[in-house]
């Protein structure tokens, strides 16, 4: 009896959307290739990844109002 061979898992490449094999044989998973890999670690590196917060303007005092 021989063991069935696991079904190759495609995803899609965070940086160009093109298909991408997720598996122990591609070395950049989950990108697609060398090329999306960089591109994704330039991205973070000039922190394009940044989180969207709600910061009050320069002008205004901070902490909360009724404490002050």
């Amino acid at each position: 009896m021989k063991p069935e061979k696991a079904a190759v898992k495609i995803v899609v490449c965070p940086a160009c959307k093109g298909k991408s094999v997720y598996a122990p044989s591609n070395i950049y998973r989950p990108f697609c290739s060398q090329r999306c890999k960089n591109m994704d670690l330039g991205a973070w590196a000039s922190e394009s990844f940044r989180m969207p917060v709600d910061a009050p303007p320069d002008d205004a005092v901070y902490g909360d109002p009724r404490l002050q």
